[in-house]
């Protein structure tokens, strides 16, 4: 059988993922959603979230169809590939918006489920909020791989195309993920933060009733935020990373490898690595378990168990697919490279965020002080968490260039076969650091089901040993989003160089000579433009966090001023209102942001020409980078300092330290879960951009 028969693989493994999805939703369902009133709290918040999804979507398509056409109308003026990228655009879209949605289905139907399951057992609550999430990990992956084999499929044996042809037109079929990626994770997170920092600052910190008290009028919109923001959000978010990864390494492996042959090899390996990881993903996810009473550090440990032995499993497996496809020891050290990255990333993201550490628990300290000093803290946590990421990125490019043939010494050619084959290695990399994404973002879904579960547990007025339960698993949820993020982040770092060399290689064909020294002003110009895109977005994400959350504050103490009766549980708060001002704020305020990835690359283009460009996406990818580390771990260490002190110390729930610790998680709610997460989308997208305008830039440009 020849390396090109060998792609159905990826449809195989697709399939597997799905199948294995669909397995682990009917086991999540199997379970007993538990008594009345929690099955009426888990209905609304099912309720809102379905409604919110219904309303973006809408919004979205209006978005996607006006950019749709707009590629059709490139396409007429032959300003464009082919006539393949928009359809690619929107089926990108499709399966991206496809990939959230259904997590977000098992989630909101998981969450009482947890809640029941964790009042037997803290064994038994784990199972079932992983098993929800590891949905939403698989359903990712199998989407992720059907998208991409079904295109090549398309391309090879319906349009005929060659390796060449192939991998430059699929790096293009990016951008309709991250286009929907960005949107979901944006308004997801705008809602989410907004419901949440309401919530927290009316509730606890003015009326001092605990989170997710019944009297609150929040509660729901923030359990029902819970979903459309870290599960529909972030499942976005990954496929569009997963697929990226593959796509870019596409292109860099036929420009590496057709001198040599092995074009379709070059192509094929990244395929059969994600195969793999689905295949290793699924039996580590069989070792998550833990015992009753399970300390935090033990229940991180049974989660590393699975990750880690999924990994391991995978760098096994690669190294005989490597050799076999390619007779390179290099590029399999370039495999682990991404791996061992990966692994190392989380670990820190862990070390700086979890409250077993020694970070959080001095941010924890600074609360005696007031809530001053807890926010200075936490901001210098978070940028001081950005030395390990992104000394592990750099040592693994350095590392993956030099080991799959590449020179320092002759990078300044970049037509030169070495230099080709050590971009290459970058890439491939950043498949590797994913390959094992199904039960990575298994641990990283899991967390809003345990969150809303200990929301249900508090609502319904289950035992305390159960909200301490559920509170152990919310705190670990806490812990594993954040190390996701990183993750997610690292990953991206990776994709957003082998995207720019992808860009060079496109318009270096289609251009005449380009000077991308840092010495032409064009390219330092560009430089500037990326590092203030970075910030004028996380500007305007952090502002509608604000401008929403501040409607949700208001009605919030209308309700308790004017609703006789909700302090005392004589009378219900209005959770409907809290639900539609969150949705009417996120689809207002998303647009905005959103549309930045796209206008500014093309404007930046025309005016500055491709050499801009490049400056750009440099600028872009390297100050996006470092800021989403530091906004999403400085998020995350305010928020499990707050859980810390909950749990007992320093005075516990209700003291000042508590109320302190509060006002710094909600000035790092919008840091780790709307603007920190959503710069990771961001500097792909307009990696993406760059690339399917770059016909037009080329053609048209003021310098």
């Amino acid at each position: 059988m020849g390396t090109q028969q060998l792609f159905w693989l990826g449809l195989a493994a697709g399939i597997l993922a799905l199948l294995f999805a669909i397995f682990q939703a009917k086991r999540v369902l199997s379970f007993s959603e538990g008594s009345d009133a929690m099955k009426k709290i888990a209905s609304a918040i099912r309720e809102g979230a379905n409604a919110y999804l219904r309303h973006q979507y809408a919004t979205v398509f209006k978005v996607f169809l006006v950019v749709f056409v707009v590629l059709l109308i490139l396409c007429w003026r032959r300003l464009l590939g082919n006539w393949f990228i928009p359809f690619a655009f929107l089926t990108g879209g499709v399966y991206s918006a496809l990939a959230g949605f259904v997590g977000m289905k098992v989630a909101t139907s998981a969450n009482a489920r947890t809640a029941q399951a964790a009042s037997e057992s803290l064994n038994r609550g784990l199972n079932v909020a992983f098993s929800a999430g590891s949905v939403m990990g698989f359903t990712v992956v199998g989407l992720g791989l059907l998208d991409v084999s079904i295109w090549f499929h398309i391309l090879k044996y319906i349009a005929g195309y060659d390796a060449p042809q192939i991998a430059q037109t699929m790096v293009m079929f990016g951008m309709g993920a991250s286009f929907m990626a960005l949107f979901a994770r944006v308004g997801g997170g705008i809602f989410t933060k907004a419901a949440d920092v309401g919530a927290d600052l009316v509730g606890k910190v003015e009326a001092g009733i605990p989170e997710d008290d019944p009297r609150n009028p929040a509660t729901i919109a923030d359990n029902v935020g819970d979903n459309v923001g870290d599960v529909a959000g972030m499942g976005a978010d990954l496929y569009e990373s997963y697929v990226g990864s593959i796509l870019a390494t596409f292109a860099l492996g036929v420009a590496a490898y057709s001198g040599a042959g092995k074009a379709w090899e070059a192509m094929l390996l990244p395929i059969l690595l994600a195969a793999v990881g689905i295949v290793c993903s699924i039996l580590g996810s069989f070792l998550i378990k833990t015992k009753e009473g399970a300390t935090q550090r033990e229940l991180l440990g049974t989660l590393r168990k699975g990750t880690y032995t999924a990994a391991i499993l995978a760098a096994i497996a690669a190294a005989p697919l490597t050799y076999f496809l390619l007779g390179s020891w290099g590029v399999y050290i370039a495999i682990l490279c991404g791996l061992i990255g990966g692994c190392a990333i989380g670990y820190f993201t862990e070390y700086y965020t979890s409250d077993t550490y020694k970070p959080t628990r001095g941010l924890a300290d600074a609360t005696e002080t007031g809530a001053a000093t807890t926010i200075i803290g936490g901001l210098s946590l978070g940028m001081l968490s950005t030395i390990a990421p992104i000394l592990i990125v750099g040592v693994a490019v350095i590392v993956s260039f030099i080991a799959a043939g590449g020179s320092l010494a002759t990078a300044s050619d970049h037509y030169a076969a070495s230099f080709s084959q050590g971009l290459y290695g970058i890439g491939i990399a950043a498949v590797g650091m994913l390959s094992t994404l199904g039960i990575t973002l298994a641990t990283d879904a899991y967390g809003p089901v345990a969150d809303n579960a200990g929301g249900i547990a508090e609502m319904s007025g289950l035992g305390e040993e159960v909200r301490e339960r559920t509170d152990a698993l919310d705190s670990l949820g806490n812990t594993t989003a954040a190390t996701g993020k990183g993750f997610a982040i690292g990953s991206a770092a990776l994709t957003a160089l082998a995207l720019l060399v992808s860009y060079v290689d496109i318009v270096s064909a289609k251009a005449e000579a380009i000077d991308l020294s840092l010495t032409n002003p064009a390219v330092l110009v560009g430089l500037f433009i990326g590092a203030m895109l970075t910030f004028v977005f996380a500007a305007f994400t952090m502002s509608a966090v604000q401008r929403a959350a501040q409607s949700i504050v208001v009605e919030v103490r209308r309700q308790f001023r004017e609703i006789a009766g909700i302090m005392d549980g004589s009378a219900d708060p209005d959770y409907a209102s809290c639900v539609a001002l969150c949705t009417k704020g996120a689809l207002r305020e998303m647009v905005k942001p959103s549309l930045l990835a796209i206008i500014v690359p093309i404007v930046t283009g025309l005016i500055l020409g491709v050499e801009g460009v490049v400056g750009l996406l440099g600028g872009v990818s390297v100050t996006g980078f470092a800021v989403a580390v530091f906004m999403s771990n400085a998020g995350g260490a305010w928020d499990n300092a707050k859980k810390y002190i909950e749990s007992g110390h320093h005075g516990g729930k209700g003291s000042e330290c508590h109320k302190a610790a509060v006002i710094g998680d909600t000035v790092g709610d919008p840091f780790k879960d709307t603007s920190g997460p959503a710069l990771n989308i961001l500097i792909k997208l307009v990696s993406t951009v760059s690339i399917v305008f770059s016909g037009l830039i080329v053609t048209f440009h003021l310098l």
